[in-house]
């Protein structure tokens, strides 16, 4: 008979928890979110030294002086080494320094400050207006649409989603300002000034993603309604509203939320044009502007901004899917 002999438990540590599903969830996901921040924080290094010819000459003109081109030059770290730019930049980094504008000389994270509250809440208010269209709506068509019933309304509701799907926001931007800024006078043709500014920019952002999760709550919802424990429920003879509320919309949810995830990160990324398209003083405004500008730190900054919302996002969403349906992090661990 051999003895096993248990090895020595590891100081302040409660046993078992190395051996938890939940730690092995963390650890994984946190890993991947270092590296994945890592390659954003790289890749928006790499961009800069990327351009043809000389940022600072390229955003202070032709005609600067050789001088001034020189002294902005060093203030920005240019002349030294790749190497050398690469760790002052994350050094930097870690400091909350983003930089500061070759044009104006401002540090990016005051600009960047200045303009994220505008495009988060634009971002924001159309993620709650898809959600809130999306999810009834898709219940009611899967509740509808159920055991093959009503294939007129079913086929009405998928044309209808996704040509909205298919329409580019930029485009519907400019549709929707024709018709009710230039046409009814309904609202304001561009600017953010009070609560009517942003029913038209939210409704560009918004009417996309709202058709896509409304389709997905439709899918989900169907495949849960033919569970066993929806049978059985209607068996209990429980009132329709509560099978429907209680037991099949929140099974339902639970694999919505990550398509809703990334709706969300597309959301961020869509106010780049359809702020352009309102004159909205957000991130995606002053990024086309400084492209134009040829002001690549401040460039630079934006991408992370963005970069780093999308992988939060990705985290919180995992992380909430985990509490939701904790096998699924039992199994993955």
């Amino acid at each position: 008979m051999v003895a096993v002999v248990a090895g020595p438990a590891t100081p302040g540590v409660p046993a078992g928890v190395l051996g938890s599903p939940w730690l092995s969830f963390a650890v994984r996901r946190l890993g991947r979110f270092v590296v994945s921040l890592w390659v954003v924080v790289t890749a928006a290094f790499v961009m800069i030294h990327l351009m043809p010819g000389d940022p600072v000459r390229s955003a202070l003109g032709m005609t600067a002086p050789v001088e001034t081109v020189n002294a902005r030059r060093q203030a920005l770290g240019l002349d030294d080494g790749l190497l050398t730019q690469y760790w002052h930049y994350l050094r930097s980094l870690c400091g909350g320094d983003f930089g500061s504008s070759v044009l104006s000389n401002l540090p990016v994270s005051q600009q960047i400050g200045d303009r994220l509250p505008a495009t988060a809440q634009l971002a924001l208010a159309a993620f709650v207006v898809a959600m809130v269209v999306a999810v009834p709506v898709g219940a009611v068509m899967a509740v509808l649409t159920r055991g093959g019933r009503r294939r007129g309304g079913e086929l009405a509701f998928t044309s209808a989603s996704v040509l909205l799907a298919a329409i580019p926001e930029f485009l519907l931007s400019v549709g929707l300002v024709y018709v009710f800024s230039v046409h009814l006078g309904w609202f304001p043709v561009a600017g953010r000034g009070g609560l009517i500014s942003y029913v038209l920019p939210v409704l560009a952002l918004a009417v996309g993603p709202a058709a896509v999760l409304a389709r997905i709550v439709r899918v989900e919802m169907l495949a849960v309604l033919g569970n066993d424990f929806i049978r059985t429920a209607r068996a209990k003879r429980l009132p329709a509203r509560q099978v429907y509320a209680r037991h099949a919309l929140p099974n339902a949810l639970t694999a919505t939320l990550t398509m809703a995830g990334l709706v969300l990160t597309g959301l961020v990324a869509g106010t780049v044009l359809v702020e352009n398209v309102f004159a909205w003083p957000g991130l995606g405004s002053t990024i086309v502007q400084s492209i134009q500008q040829k002001d690549y730190p401040v460039v630079q900054g934006i991408v992370l901004v963005y970069g780093i919302g999308v992988l939060t996002v990705n985290l919180l969403v995992d992380v909430l899917l985990a509490v939701l349906d904790p096998r699924s992090t039992i199994r993955e661990a």
